[in-house]
C-alpha cells in the first residue's frame, strides 16, 4: 500500500509539472504574453468562458467537450504529429489547452492557428480517449475563432481559397483531364495529386425494386471513377439498384475543414434537398464509398441541428447514410458462391475517417475473407493516418510524406518477408497518396470485390 501510494503521490506531481510548464508555452502563444496565476496552473482545464462567447452556441458546446477532458494525455500517445514533432502543442492534449485558453479570452497568435493547422483531424485520440472527448467538434469550433482573430498570409489564403472552390468545382474534371494527358510533363509534386487516367468501365441500367442513393463525390468521378461504376456492379449482382441524384455534389467536408463553415453548409443542404424526394420515394438508404465524405454526411444531423428548416432533414439523412462496407453482411450472403476470391495478397489501410471518425474496424477485412480474399491489416501502426487527411497533404507536405512513407512502410510488413501484392483502401484520398509513394497497386477494396465477380 505504501508503495502505491507512492507511486500515485509522483504521477501526481509528475501531472502537476506538467501542467504548470504547459501552461508557462501556452501563455506564450498568447498576445501579449500571459503570466497564468498559480492556481489557474493546477486547475487548467476548469473552463471560465470569455464574455463574448458565454451564450454563444460554438461557446456552449465547446464548454462541453472541454469539461470532459481529465488531460490524462493518452491521446498523446496515438497522435501522429506529436510523434513526429514532439512538441506537446502539435498533440490533442496540448491543442485542447490553446483553445480552452482562446474561449477564456486570451488573443490567439499565428503561432496558435498554426499548432491547429498541423493537426490532421484524423481523430485517432478519439478513439483513444477515455473519456469521449468529441476534439473533432472542439477543432472545427477552435479553428473558427482563431482564424476570425488571425489573418493569414496572401499566399496561403489563395491556396486554401484554391483548393476549397476548385475541389468541388464543376471545372475539377476537365482540368483533371488535362492534367492526366500531360501527366509525364508534370514537376513531380504535381504528377502526386494527379493520378493515371483510368476507365470506369459499365455502370448497370437495369431497373430493380430494391434502390440505394450512392454520392458520387466531387473529385472521385475525375480521379477514380471505377469505384463508383464498382460500387453499381457489386449492388446490382445482389439485386440492388445504385441511384445518383442529378444535382447532388460535393458532401461539404471540403470548404468546411478549409474553414468555409458557411459554404460547407450549403453544399450540406444542397445534397439534402436532391436526396430528400428519393427518400420520401423509399430508398433503403444512402451508400458512401469514400469514407471521407461518409464521416461527413453522417455528421449532417449535428453540423445542421440549429437550422430550423433543414435540422430534421439532416438527422434523417444521417440516420440512412452507411459508409459502403457496413452493407457487406448482406452483400457477402447474396455474393458467396459468385465471387472468385484471389490468393493475392491484399494488405487492407483502414482510413482514419473509417475506423476513427465513424468507429468502423475489421468489417472489410472479416466479410472480404469469408469471400475468399487474402487480406489484411498491419498489425504495426494500422490506427495511424497515412498522411493524406484531405487537403493536408497540400497544405502540410512535409509532415504528409513522413507520414505516408511510414504508412507504405508498415503495410509492406503486412505478411511478413512477403511483400503485398496489392493495397487496399476506403478512400479516395487516402488511395492517391498511397499510390504517390509505391509502385504497388492501391485501389478501393470494392474493386477488388467487383473484379472477383463472376459476370
Amino acid at each position: 500500500m505504501i508503495r502505491q501510494a507512492s507511486l500515485t503521490r509522483a504521477a501526481c506531481t509528475k501531472r502537476n509539472n506538467f501542467r504548470t510548464q504547459l501552461a508557462d508555452k501556452i501563455a506564450a502563444t498568447t498576445h501579449p504574453p500571459q503570466t497564468l496565476s498559480p492556481p489557474l496552473k493546477r486547475q487548467l482545464m476548469q473552463t471560465q468562458l470569455a464574455p463574448q462567447y458565454q451564450g454563444t452556441a460554438d461557446g456552449q458546446a465547446a464548454e462541453a467537450i472541454l469539461r470532459k477532458c481529465v488531460h490524462c494525455g493518452f491521446c498523446t500517445a496515438t497522435c501522429p504529429t506529436y510523434q513526429l514533432l514532439g512538441d506537446e502543442l502539435d498533440g490533442p492534449r496540448g491543442r485542447i489547452y490553446l483553445m480552452k485558453q482562446v474561449l477564456e479570452g486570451a488573443v490567439p497568435t499565428r503561432k496558435t492557428q498554426q499548432h491547429l493547422d498541423r493537426c490532421l483531424t484524423c481523430r485517432n485520440c478519439e478513439t483513444t480517449c477515455p473519456s469521449g472527448v468529441q476534439y473533432g467538434h472542439l477543432l472545427d469550433i477552435g479553428r473558427k475563432l482563431v482564424d476570425a482573430q488571425v489573418p493569414r498570409p496572401a499566399g496561403e489564403r489563395a491556396l486554401r481559397w484554391a483548393l476549397k472552390e476548385g475541389l468541388p468545382s464543376p471545372l475539377f474534371g476537365p482540368t483533371m483531364a488535362v492534367g492526366q494527358l500531360v501527366r509525364g510533363l508534370l514537376p513531380h509534386a504535381l504528377q502526386n495529386k494527379v493520378p493515371a487516367k483510368q476507365s470506369a468501365g459499365l455502370t448497370p441500367t437495369r431497373e430493380l425494386s430494391r434502390k440505394v442513393l450512392v454520392l458520387e463525390g466531387c473529385v472521385q468521378p475525375a480521379m477514380s471513377p471505377n469505384i463508383n461504376s464498382a460500387t453499381a456492379r457489386v449492388f446490382n449482382a445482389a439485386g440492388i439498384q445504385c441511384v445518383v441524384a442529378a444535382k447532388a455534389g460535393c458532401c461539404g467536408a471540403v470548404k468546411f475543414h478549409l474553414n468555409d463553415q458557411d459554404g460547407g453548409k450549403a453544399h450540406m443542404r444542397a445534397n439534402i434537398d436532391a436526396w430528400w424526394p428519393h427518400i420520401e420515394a423509399g430508398v433503403e438508404g444512402i451508400v458512401i464509398n469514400a469514407s471521407g465524405c461518409g464521416v461527413m454526411v453522417k455528421d449532417y444531423g449535428h453540423v445542421l441541428h440549429d437550422d430550423p428548416h433543414y435540422a430534421a432533414k439532416a438527422r434523417r439523412v444521417s440516420e440512412l447514410t452507411k459508409d459502403v462496407s457496413e452493407w457487406l453482411p448482406e452483400l457477402v450472403a447474396k455474393l458467396k458462391g459468385r465471387v472468385s476470391g484471389s490468393v493475392s495478397r491484399i494488405a487492407f489501410h483502414p482510413p482514419c475517417t473509417l475506423q476513427h471518425g465513424m468507429q468502423l474496424r475489421g468489417g472489410v477485412e472479416k466479410y472480404m475473407g469469408e469471400l475468399g480474399f487474402n487480406i489484411k491489416t498491419t498489425g504495426c501502426e494500422a490506427n495511424l493516418c497515412c498522411g493524406s487527411a484531405g487537403t493536408y497533404s497540400v497544405l502540410n507536405p512535409s509532415i504528409s510524406y513522413q507520414l505516408r512513407d511510414r504508412k507504405l512502410g508498415n503495410l509492406a510488413t503486412t505478411f511478413g518477408a512477403d511483400k503485398p501484392e496489392q493495397i487496399a483502401s476506403a478512400n479516395i484520398g487516402c488511395i492517391t497518396h498511397l499510390q504517390s509513394g509505391t509502385d504497388t497497386p492501391v485501389r478501393h477494396w470494392i474493386e477488388a470485390l467487383d473484379e472477383a465477380l463472376q459476370k
